[in-house]
């Protein structure tokens, strides 16, 4: 036996994936003996993980085996007849026949192969250390001691030396701390700063020059409230807090990481958060919908349709689609789910348990397995499949979509007929070609002879894909379902797919009690009782992270600081009192999110100013216990969706049609054609950044100075940095170089005095009226701008024109480029536009650029 085999030897056998859950040791010594001798001699050399797996399958592993390759399971045990191993081992035909590379097996062997496959496949599994375990004693006093494992409690409102100051009962934990260290809150936040506070943190967008003056005249409490629930029902809070859960749910538009394969109908996931945001479905159903919507009773066909949608959550991660072993990419998208969904609800690194017992927190390797058996029983609808090498089109398998109840009529005969056709011809001429001399040998442009063939074939196959594709045509999405067998799964040792350790049964967390947790149906995947256990009222974890991130994004900091870390090496919250208030007051009322943000903003700790005294500073230099309002940098989205609303060129609905929903099913090279159009067309968008195109990889340039998110993990809390090349972009920026100069064309369009103008530009743009001195200087800058501005000379073409022609543009009724196509990442046209101005133009461009690159600008304070 070759010495790498030892390795499968094992120590203690006590379950696999066989029919048998105990096999008898007499069946494993059967196979070591007659069985993998066998496999290894005539097998390995073409199916094994240290060759490319011909047809995908592998035999030097169980579920390799198993699945199987391109042809279905090899193996079906219990039922040799029906196992591919034998069907390709006895085979008439001499091309089918396996082995190829030697000599056909012998009569005993094909009679020892279907004697293993009858008595159910044995298989040995391997031990696990000997200090592994749910109850291993290291976990127990970790269970029993740290804060966030402890049931929620409902803790009484302390009482405050100053009852005058709280407006509720969050003021009061608040004060009765900060009275308790001698640090007396700052004032209130003055009428247009709170306002533009809130604005922003409800919507991502500014207040409007009239909502600023009218609470500016009126900042009374009542109507503080109006202005509240008015952005609270407005379509603006759902792409505001849907894409904080966006960011959550780490959604993007693409596979990610070795070939970027797109998922060209991902939107339609991030459309149901926005919406399920909007209409406040209660948090707990909102999660649940998530990670078993298709579990979920439905009374209509759009309701099932919008569950299906919605388990896009688990769906739309990162994949690598170049990993050549099926049983490898799967563990690997299994563990991707597993961090997700742990990460994003519990706040806990359970991934970290893959290959051995959590480090630091009571999360057995056993407890990792016992959820990873639920997603193992659960099929990946993303639509994407895993091969070695290939175009886009081989990563993609539309039969694996997750087919919606929408009926749409077929697609006509003879159009799907002709583009058949067309793609057989063009198949048929790419591999005559492909890899030939000829094809190899460089063409005019420096590219391979060949290289037009493979395009050819590929344009041909998209035309027919959109014809054809379930998704394409309305009626599928990226999403889950549970999978034809589901059952519990093996421990892999050290996380390697391939090394079978005992089996465990599907279950959650053993880290804390959630009392009436349903046990797992063993008919189904189990994912509808993991959401039933993440959202019970018993589970003290999720509603302690959900209110903690709601906090964050309201103060600036969580009152646990490691938002996505509730672990024990994270850090401890704040003003635990209150942070147990919150979810247990968030739990009673129904796990609105409205609600809770309501409750949040209407608290005295949200509205006080952000001024920062010497004293409380050195005491307190990170405001931990609120005594201020922390000022925070606007979020990469906010500072873009602010440039465009402030001039009024900001749409107030998304583009029906964006470019990301047409790509091809090809793969994005982040320096090719395909990425370059994504990158062209999100420059010249003027909807809500929510919905640019969210390619990994891929950050369109207006987004990218300011700390985008990342895409491939759970991130419920951004960076925030503020470095140079920030400062440089709003110089530089052809984004807000073209914004300022539509803004500066707008305001000639007008009859308003200089004054009036700078007086417009300070409410749209900083969110509060100028004071008498910076209009002032306002007016001395334009003066002196417009005294040394030079315009082009009159001899030359007029710019408007060549800009129109450079860049394919229209031109308006009066002759200017059409400032919608600008190409917005081409810096020299924008310049060619600004310098074919008057003085006057010019010069309010570069003033409403300078407010634009002010800190009062990208600061909320």
């Amino acid at each position: 036996m070759p010495r790498r085999l030892l390795v499968w030897l094992p120590l203690l056998a006590t379950s696999h994936l066989s029919a048998e859950s105990t096999p008898d040791p007499a069946k494993l010594e059967f196979f070591e003996k007659r069985v993998r001798p066998i496999l290894s001699e005539n097998c390995y050399g073409c199916h094994s993980a240290d060759t490319k797996a011909a047809g995908d399958l592998r035999v030097d592993d169980l579920n390799g085996l198993l699945a199987g390759g391109n042809n279905g399971p090899a193996v079906v045990p219990g039922d040799p007849e029906k196992s591919l191993l034998i069907q390709r081992i006895v085979h008439t035909e001499k091309r089918l026949l396996m082995p190829k590379e030697s000599d056909p097996l012998s009569e005993t062997q094909i009679a020892d192969l279907k004697t293993w496959i009858s008595d159910g496949a044995a298989w040995p599994v391997e031990a696990l250390p000997s200090d592994s375990g749910k109850t291993a004693a290291k976990y127990d006093n970790l269970r029993k001691t740290h804060w966030a494992w402890q049931p929620l409690s409902r803790p009484a409102t302390p009482a405050v030396s100053d009852p005058s100051w709280p407006k509720g009962e969050i003021d009061h934990f608040i004060l009765a701390k900060l009275e308790a260290e001698k640090l007396p809150p700052v004032s209130d936040a003055d009428p247009a700063t709170l306002l533009r506070r809130l604005t922003f943190d409800l919507t991502g967008l500014p207040p409007s020059p009239e909502a600023i003056e009218a609470f500016v005249r009126d900042p009374s409490p009542q109507a503080y409230e109006k202005e509240v629930d008015r952005l609270l029902a407005s379509s603006s809070f759902g792409e505001r807090w849907g894409r904080h859960w966006l960011d959550v749910a780490r959604y993007g538009e693409s596979t990610g990481p070795s070939r970027n394969i797109p998922y060209p109908h991902a939107w339609k996931y991030r459309d149901y958060v926005l919406d399920a945001v909007n209409r406040d479905v209660p948090f707990d159903r909102f999660l649940q919908e998530q990670i078993a919507g298709d579990l979920l009773p439905a009374s209509t066909a759009e309701e099932k349709d919008r569950l299906l949608t919605a388990t896009g959550f688990l769906a739309l991660g990162v994949k690598d689609v170049n990993q050549r072993f099926k049983v490898r990419f799967q563990m690997d998208n299994v563990d991707e789910k597993i961090d997700t969904v742990t990460r994003s609800v519990l706040g806990l690194t359970v991934s970290c348990a893959r290959c051995h017992d959590h480090k630091f927190d009571p999360v057995p390797t056993t407890d990792y397995y016992s959820l990873a058996g639920i997603f193992t029983s659960t099929e990946d609808g993303a639509g994407v499949r895993n091969k070695m090498g290939g175009n886009g089109l081989d990563y993609y398998d539309s039969r694996n979509l997750i087919r919606l109840s929408t009926e749409v009529p077929p697609p006509p005969a003879e159009e799907v007929a002709a583009l058949e056709a067309k793609v057989a011809e063009a198949k048929k001429a790419w591999d005559g070609i492909r890899g030939t001399p000829e094809g190899l040998k460089p063409g005019k442009n420096g590219q391979p002879t060949q290289r037009p063939f493979r395009l050819r074939y590929e344009r041909a196959q998209t035309e027919l894909l959109a014809l054809t594709d379930p998704a394409a045509r309305g009626y599928a999405v990226h999403g889950v379902r549970d999978a034809e067998k589901v059952a519990d799964t093996n421990v892999r040792i050290r996380g390697e797919a391939e090394r079978l350790g005992p089996t465990v049964p599907r279950g959650f967390l053993t880290a804390f009690e959630v009392p009436g947790a349903p046990p797992v149906n063993t008919g189904q995947s189990g994912r509808l009782e993991l959401a039933k256990w993440l959202t019970s009222p018993g589970n003290p974890l999720t509603p302690r992270v959900i209110v903690n991130r709601a906090w964050y994004h309201l103060f600036g900091q969580g009152l646990v600081t490691t938002v996505d870390n509730f672990g024990t090496t994270g850090d401890r919250p704040s003003h635990p009192e209150l942070l147990d208030y919150l979810a247990s007051r968030f739990v009673s009322e129904g796990w609105s999110t409205k609600k809770l943000v309501r409750t949040l903003v209407l608290s005295r700790a949200y509205q006080l100013g952000s001024d920062a005294p010497e004293g409380h500073r050195l005491k307190d230099p990170s405001n931990r216990l609120i005594w201020r309002h922390t000022p925070r940098r606007m979020a990469t989205e906010e500072i873009r969706d602010a440039i465009l609303a402030s001039n009024g060129r900001l749409l107030d609905h998304p583009k029906e049609d964006p470019a990301v929903n047409k790509l091809r099913m090809v793969e994005i090279r982040d320096n090719g054609p395909e990425a370059k159009g994504v990158y062209d067309q999100a420059d010249r968008e003027l909807g809500r950044s929510v919905y640019l195109p969210a390619l990994r990889g891929m950050i369109p340039k207006s987004l990218d100075a300011f700390d985008p998110v990342s895409q491939t993990l759970v991130t419920g809390q951004r960076d925030a940095t503020t470095v140079p090349g920030q400062a440089l972009f709003f110089l530089n920026s052809s984004f807000v170089r073209s914004q300022a100069l539509s803004f500066a064309e707008l305001l000639a369009a007008n009859s308003q005095t200089v004054r009036d103008r700078v007086r417009v530009l300070h409410l749209k743009i900083l969110g509060r009226p100028a004071s008498e001195s910076e209009v002032a200087r306002a007016v001395d800058f334009i003066e002196h701008f417009e005294k040394g501005w030079s315009s082009s000379s009159p001899e030359t073409e007029s710019p408007e024109a060549e800009l129109a022609e450079n860049t394919g543009g229209t031109t308006s009724d009066n002759g200017a480029a059409n400032p919608d196509d600008i190409p917005r990442n081409d810096l020299t046209a924008v310049t060619t536009a600004i310098e074919a101005k008057d003085a006057g133009t010019a010069s309010w461009m570069n003033y409403i650029q300078a407010l634009y690159a002010s800190a009062e600008f990208r600061f909320i304070r």
